[in-house]
């Protein structure tokens, strides 16, 4: 995408084959207490994860994160589908320690693939092609990382 995109155009798209089922995948990314381990599962220090959901459409996963009380970031996820466990697609509001905030729509899908799954996202409505090549290459990369050091972990 270039940068004359507009925002519901600059998006991004990436997969990852995990080591467990649709359904565990699933559940790992959307179970409150599970993504508390995983939040924090690749950092050397412990930091703040706090983290509600309420995992209906028209509920929302509130997840607060970051090194101490002093550097938070925040999103809110407002369900919009769940097709446990193939789909899930959200509206997702986050803002980051400076108070900048952006919204943008999330679809996440889980297929059986290779004896695992194959989880896609695909993110789309960023004010910037910086901040989606940011979510691109570090952001969600991360957040693949530390679910699967979750999954195989145990």
């Amino acid at each position: 995408m270039s940068d004359t995109d507009t925002n519901e155009t600059i998006g991004l798209r990436l997969q990852r084959q995990l080591p467990a089922s649709p359904g565990e995948v699933f559940d790992a990314y959307t179970d409150a207490g599970k993504q508390k381990i995983w939040y924090s599962i690749l950092d050397d220090e412990p930091g703040v994860v706090e983290i509600e959901v309420d995992l209906r459409v028209g509920g929302t996963q509130t997840a607060v994160w970051g090194p101490d009380r002093d550097t938070l970031f925040r999103e809110v996820q407002t369900f919009l589908e769940i097709d446990r466990p193939h789909r899930l697609v959200t509206e997702s509001t986050g803002s980051g320690p400076d108070g900048a905030a952006m919204t943008t729509h999330v679809v996440v899908t889980f297929e059986p693939n290779d004896g695992g799954t194959l989880m896609t996202v695909e993110q789309t409505g960023f004010p910037t092609p910086e901040l989606r090549d940011f979510f691109q290459t570090q952001a969600w990369i991360g957040a693949f990382d530390r679910i699967e050091a979750y999954l195989t972990r145990g």
